[in-house]
């Protein structure tokens, strides 16, 4: 409150304003290619670009190319929030900041600046500020100053040893097989053992005398005279032409 108010006398005096102030976006139309990828990123689409494409033709054996030619080139900055997403993303740096702020209008319609008004701030660019001498020199640089370095040879994965087998003792080895002489009798596998009673035919039969069957006879082993047709007791043969009497 006690010191004097220092005021700067505006327009007369022209504020010393920093190196990277973002004051308005200017436009280096050679190299512009035309990749769309400004307008296409621009969160306010306020970015209008318009080309077409011409045939340069070649040389004597070669292939005509095609290029595309800058028509229009317009920034609305009654749009534009000055996020500079526009310059982060040219790969080709077609657009810079510039710290020019005069450019004021009485319509708003009339912020629409083509690519010959972004094509004069571009004088106004200032001049980017030195490297700190003590710093490392950039990568792109170093690389093209140094010597090629020699393709590194990636050595070959180790490969994992094989187990190697056991080594029996001599003592383990088995004996060969003895040739079966020639004419000796080939024994039969062993086959299931079987019991007293379970055989078949005749004596395996089991005699069931059902309720009211007739005695037994003498003779008949185990049980009842077996019944002639029935299971277990053939019929006697008949010789031919033989007639049963009634």
């Amino acid at each position: 409150m006690l010191n004097r108010a220092d005021t700067q006398q505006y327009p007369e005096v022209k504020p010393d304003l920093p190196a990277r102030s973002r004051g308005v976006i200017a436009l280096v139309e050679e190299n512009c290619t035309v990749c769309m990828l400004c307008a296409r990123e621009c969160p306010d689409w306020c970015i209008y670009i318009d080309s077409h494409k011409e045939t340069t033709p070649a040389p004597e054996g070669g292939r005509p190319r095609a290029h595309n030619v800058l028509d229009r080139f317009a920034i609305d900055f009654s749009l534009c929030m000055y996020c500079g997403i526009c310059i982060e993303v040219c790969p080709f740096d077609a657009l810079f900041w510039s710290p020019e702020f005069e450019y004021a209008e009485h319509d708003i319609r009339d912020l629409i600046h083509e690519k010959e008004k972004l094509g004069e701030w571009v004088q106004t660019i200032p001049i980017p500020p030195a490297h700190d001498p003590n710093a490392e020199p950039p990568k792109e640089l170093a690389a093209s100053r140094g010597p090629a370095r020699p393709a590194r040879e990636r050595p070959a994965p180790p490969r994992p040893a094989r187990p190697e087998p056991a080594e029996r003792p001599p003592d383990a080895q088995e004996e060969p097989a003895a040739e079966a002489e020639p004419g000796a009798a080939r024994q039969a596998p062993p086959g299931p053992e079987r019991r007293p009673g379970t055989g078949t035919g005749r004596a395996a039969v089991r005699a069931i005398r059902p309720p009211g069957a007739l005695p037994k006879k003498p003779g008949t082993p185990g049980g009842t005279a077996p019944a002639r047709g029935t299971e277990g007791s053939p019929e006697p043969p008949q010789s031919p032409g033989s007639v049963e009497e009634s």
